[in-house]
């Protein structure tokens, strides 16, 4: 009996801990899905720009920008969640400890500098940043690359759906802001249950309301970790308020990034090796906390 609970526990916590993730595909899917949607067959609305040859091609380049950042998006996810950053396969030994290396009771090991025990992944991450609770993996040295890029695009994805979605908006406002029309931006799921709006108005007032609240929950956390990278900071040290080891704009760009940091936000294959090995960092500051 204690043999299956312990079973079921478990493998709720398993499909616990992978929701985000499935959400988060459904997400983005069904947003592209209702673009396209409205690329193809709702833009342009006049009949006479519909026929025409500049149609045809307006189509196809918005379809072609929003599949290139679906790609980019999907494929820095995949990436940033088969690049393990732990310190699994790493060794670290070498001339000696230094001064920020810590023992770690869990790993029973000595770990470098910016490194820490994540208790989700079970394993110490180098230059840990955080959990991404959203991929169910640590943000760390090796794919920080991958998480950052797939911000990126996350972000100029979600604007350009919120900028297309505004015929949406436009649609439920045309009769001025109603009670009707407030609800079914605020609360679209109690519209729908309680039949005051049909199924393809739902799903459009949903996702428009999506593209929104999404933009600027991703905005706030891609422009926060701009702000880490050019102080050369993870969120572990935000909060303490250091940042010893921050080389310069170019510096910090080159040891996060990789060495072509100017080419690999394009597409997540293009190799950028990194100047470092995440075990050895050079200090510019002071290593005790301000706070």
């Amino acid at each position: 009996m204690t043999s299956l609970r312990s079973k079921v526990l478990c493998q709720a916590e398993r499909i616990c801990s992978n929701l985000p993730v499935f959400l988060n595909t459904f997400l983005v899917f069904s947003i592209t899905g209702e673009v396209s949607y409205l690329v193809l067959v709702e833009a342009p609305l006049e009949a006479e720009q519909q026929k025409s040859e500049w149609s045809g091609w307006w189509k196809a380049v918005h379809l072609l920008s929003q599949y290139f950042m679906l790609g980019n998006i999907c494929w820095n996810a995949l990436l940033f969640v088969k690049t393990n950053p732990s310190i699994k396969g790493v060794f670290l030994g070498g001339d000696g400890l230094g001064q920020g290396w810590r023992y770690c009771y869990s790993c029973e090991t000595h770990t470098p500098p910016r490194c820490s025990h994540c208790f989700d992944c079970k394993v110490c991450v180098l230059r840990r940043d955080h959990h991404c609770v959203f991929f169910g993996q640590c943000v760390g040295f090796r794919n920080y690359r991958y998480f950052l890029s797939c911000l990126l695009f996350m972000w100029s994805g979600l604007l350009y759906a919120m900028v297309m979605n505004a015929e949406v908006f436009m649609v439920i406002l045309k009769e001025g802001v109603t009670l009707h029309s407030i609800l079914l931006l605020l609360v679209p799921w109690i519209m729908l249950v309680s039949g005051q709006v049909s199924a393809r108005a739902f799903a459009f007032a949903f996702i428009a309301d999506t593209c929104v609240v999404g933009f600027l929950l991703v905005s706030a956390f891609f422009f926060f970790h701009l702000f880490l990278l050019c102080r050369g900071q993870t969120t572990r040290e935000w909060y303490s308020s250091r940042h010893p080891y921050s080389l310069g704009l170019l510096g910090n760009l080159r040891h996060t990034l990789g060495l072509r940091w100017y080419l690999c936000w394009l597409c997540p294959l293009i190799p950028s090796p990194m100047p470092g090995d995440g075990i050895n960092f050079q200090v510019t500051g002071s290593l005790e906390p301000t706070r």
